[in-house]
């Protein structure tokens, strides 16, 4: 009888996940926990920690957190709290301010306030930054796992190559320096 009742819930549990597949949201308080256990030490490390957050219900806390409230705000909202952050960023230029949203990026810098709103157009696979009337520019598309397309300072796109060559001939066409370069 005990057999039995052990098959059932895991025909029904393979059924349920299955039925409920759409609109789950991302997890990403969960997926969180899990990938700075991934980060703690060796795989038998990784392992104990991963037992014992199980049995100390971590992760039962997370799931449950993520599916009833993030995963919430996330469908409802269109952004998930947890992607959100800001940091900030010293260079010769100034202090910045990278604010993440989970759609993009807005970059402001300290001293001025001046900002700039990158974003990620997924439909398109497209990298965009915001133009001056409010309209979201394209500056980088990517094509298949090796090429993109990159805007060159007409206004152009180009086919580039993501390997050292290919940088290097997107340099030398464009005249511009990369910015470990400068």
């Amino acid at each position: 009888m005990k057999k039995y009742k052990i098959a059932v819930a895991a025909i029904l549990l393979a059924g349920s996940s299955m039925a409920f597949t759409s609109c789950i949201g991302s997890f990403a308080m969960t997926n969180k926990v899990l990938s700075w256990n991934k980060q703690v030490g060796n795989k038998f490390v990784n392992e104990l920690v991963f037992f014992a957050f199980w049995i100390l219900p971590v992760y039962e806390v997370t799931s449950i957190a993520d599916l009833l409230v993030i995963n919430s705000i996330e469908f409802w909202s269109g952004t998930n709290p947890m992607t959100a952050s800001v940091k900030a960023v010293d260079t010769d230029h100034g202090r910045y301010l990278i604010d993440c949203d989970g759609k993009g990026y807005t970059v402001t810098h300290a001293e001025t306030g001046e900002k700039t709103r990158l974003e990620f157009i997924e439909e398109s696979q497209t990298w965009a930054f915001e133009g001056a009337e409010g309209e979201l520019v394209p500056f980088m598309t990517f094509v298949d796992g090796s090429h993109v397309r990159m805007i060159k300072p007409d206004g152009d796109m180009m086919l580039v190559d993501l390997s050292e060559q290919g940088m290097m001939a997107y340099v030398a066409e464009t005249g511009l320096m990369p910015l470990a370069s400068k």
